[in-house]
């Protein structure tokens, strides 16, 4: 079993907490996080799990968030190999958000959030 370190260990910031998830990748909890524990970031999986969706779209289902937090998002999980982005060379420009093979395996980890949520809502 892997050991795993604890963000609330007494004595560490958030930069000591962060340069410890980069340099021990034994983690495999916190390396997990690191992609889907960003504000927005599981919900926006959630909707990329039922299927392409444009921007557009993403803001409508998720309510309150800002253009720029899930522009943001989309971009950092972009970057991580989570999301790919198709561009359309239109007039408007059209723009799709798919899950990468990467991303759909968080399906499961969604999946699991909803039941428990189900079972103890």
């Amino acid at each position: 079993m892997n050991q795993c370190l604890d963000h609330t260990d007494a004595g560490f910031d958030d930069l000591e907490y962060n340069s410890r998830v980069q340099t021990q990748p034994s983690c495999t909890v916190e390396r997990t996080l690191e992609i889907i524990g960003g504000k927005w970031t599981t919900l926006i999986l959630r909707d990329l799990l039922r299927g392409t969706k444009r921007f557009g779209e993403l803001r409508s289902s998720l309510g309150t968030v800002s253009p720029k937090t899930l522009s943001d998002r989309l971009k950092f999980l972009e970057e991580r190999g989570i999301v790919e982005r198709k561009s359309y060379p239109e007039i408007p420009p059209r723009v799709e958000y798919t899950l990468t093979a990467r991303g759909r395996d968080l399906g499961a980890i969604i999946d699991a959030m909803a039941i428990w949520g189900a079972q103890h809502s």
